[in-house]
């Protein structure tokens, strides 16, 4: 570098907290996070895009990601929500994908496990699932049920004796094509509840057909399952999951990691499209220096700081057991829009490169319309968040 010259990788606010949220972190919270990031740098970056343009999940990882113990960091662990939440937005933004496969095991899965089983399945089956030598999914959308999968759930559960008989569909479900176990949510044909079922992937009737042709987090395996009479004995009925509100209890801290996915996937954006500036010279200067790309990269900033600075709230509400459900909603419903709005000004930044994954824009840009749907669309989280501030519900 000549003398004078402005190392551009070394300014204060590189990394994009710009207003120092990781200093509101203990120092033990700090020095593990820094641990995760290197993790995620020699591990995870290497490998994203390549394993995205072939659409396959890198089942090789698996080990190296039990060795990091990123699984339940807060029940298990005692660490905070707010690190929780930071180091979820960072596995985003070093690749979405695995964040995804993250985010289905540990807080849909294994948050089913920790919220709904009983202490005598959880002393069984958490001890394989913290260490990932059992990988989960979660069952609960339906090739006909989305949004209103709360009381059109169509998978069907009847007791016979001591087991239990499932029946049905379920799709676009994270990791099913190598798991070990799913939780499925099937209505009880007894009393019309939606139930919660740890379903062994093994069992005779069940099957997952990889879903092809994605746009979007390619890398994640999600799967079409059918369950054709597939017989779940008794004790692998979640004793505490008896009707979808109990269900609701894992979407609520769900939705507040999808929210920090947002987070993540502006940070990836800021950071792709950043270097690109300082890095591309047109008309003899780096774009960096044009008044409009400076503008564009500070609405990606700002939308990062904003969205990350309601996480931060609702992460301390979380630590105190305050949050609500419609504040998780509001902040799915804004954080996903704001990173609609980074990702593609970032893909505006770099042109046409920003449209091939040789330059990872296009990579981020694409995952950001799956974060944007799913754990509730949009519309529905608004509308959640319209309930609570009118008293007046327009969901149907």
């Amino acid at each position: 570098m000549s003398k004078g010259a402005i190392d551009f990788n070394n300014l204060p606010y590189a990394d994009g907290d710009f207003f120092a949220f990781e200093q509101l972190l203990s120092g033990k919270e700090q020095d593990r996070l820094a641990e995760i990031r290197e993790f995620l740098a020699r591990e995870v970056k290497p490998i994203a895009v390549d394993c995205w343009n072939r659409g396959e999940f890198p089942i090789e990882l698996i080990p190296k990601l039990a060795e990091i113990d990123l699984i339940s960091p807060v029940r298990r662990q005692g660490y905070s929500n707010l690190f929780a939440g930071i180091v979820h937005a960072e596995i985003t933004r070093a690749d979405a994908s695995i964040a995804t496969f993250i985010g289905v095991h540990d807080g849909l899965f294994t948050g089913s496990i920790e919220a709904l089983a009983s202490q005598e399945q959880q002393d069984a089956w958490l001890p394989d699932i913290y260490a990932l030598k059992k990988i989960g999914a979660f069952g609960l959308t339906e090739p006909l049920g989305g949004s209103d999968v709360a009381g059109g759930t169509r998978t069907t559960a009847r007791r016979e004796g001591g087991n239990w008989i499932l029946n049905g569909a379920k799709r676009w479900i994270g990791n099913a094509t190598f798991s070990d176990w799913v939780v499925i949510y099937a209505r009880d044909e007894a009393d019309n509840q939606v139930k919660g079922f740890l379903v062994d992937t093994a069992s005779e009737g069940y099957s997952a057909t990889k879903i092809e042709n994605k746009i979007s987090l390619r890398t994640v395996e999600n799967a079409d399952i059918v369950l054709d009479n597939v017989v779940v004995p008794d004790f692998y009925k979640l004793a505490h999951a008896n009707s979808f509100r109990d269900t609701n209890k894992v979407l609520k801290v769900t939705r507040l990691a999808v929210a920090w996915q947002a987070v993540g996937q502006q940070l990836a954006a800021f950071d792709i499209a950043r270097r690109y500036a300082v890095e591309r010279s047109q008309f003899g200067r780096p774009i960096a220096s044009f008044q409009l790309v400076q503008h564009q990269l500070v609405q990606i900033l700002g939308n990062a700081v904003s969205s990350m600075g309601m996480m931060v709230r609702l992460a301390q509400l979380e630590d105190a057991g305050l949050a609500k459900d419609e504040q998780s909603a509001l902040a799915k419903a804004f954080t996903t829009a704001r990173m609609r709005e980074s990702v593609a000004l970032g893909r505006g930044i770099l042109g046409g490169n920003g449209i091939v994954t040789d330059y990872e824009m296009a990579k981020v840009f694409a995952d950001a319309e799956a974060i944007y749907s799913y754990e509730g669309t949009h519309e529905i989280n608004t509308l959640v968040t319209g309930r609570a501030i009118t008293g007046i519900s327009a969901i149907v």
